[in-house]
């Protein structure tokens, strides 16, 4: 299968934020919770940014969960203008859908909204694999409308 990744080349972080939090339902509700204090304290009203944060968290700790190996949770604004939220887990091998192909599920699924929630709040997010055994999965909030 081809990926296609595209990455904007950023200018270095005036903020930034990164923990390794347990792939456990605490360490992502932790990660949420952390990311909105972290805003608050740059100035930055982004309810957006939180639910992002508590879907990309969960799938995580459900889908990338390796007992002994933390997810990581990174915040870095760019020019006051860029948000990038990024979640590392260790569960490389498997990458969700690319944007676009995320599939709807049942109306009465109990699960398999996430990332439709991702995509619909965010105004980029994608997948970068790597280094083995970990991927990245990461949303990018426009501060400037």
């Amino acid at each position: 299968m081809n990926r296609e990744i595209t990455q904007l080349q950023l200018a270095a972080p005036i903020r930034a934020f990164a923990v390794l939090l347990s792939p456990t339902r605490r360490g992502a509700r932790l990660a949420r919770l952390l990311a909105s204090a972290h805003l608050g304290d740059w100035g930055i009203d982004c309810e957006s940014a939180a639910h992002i944060v508590a879907e990309l968290a969960a799938n995580a700790t459900v889908h990338g969960r390796v007992t002994g190996r933390d997810f990581r949770l990174g915040l870095a604004v760019h020019g006051d203008a860029l948000l990038r939220i990024e979640v590392s887990d260790a569960r490389g091998e498997r990458l969700p859908p690319c944007p676009g192909a995320t599939a709807v599920p049942a109306d009465d699924a109990e699960h398999g909204r996430g990332l439709l929630i991702v995509e619909a709040l965010a105004d980029r997010w994608g997948t970068v694999p790597g280094p083995f055994p970990r991927k990245t999965v990461w949303a990018e909030l426009d501060l400037v409308r």
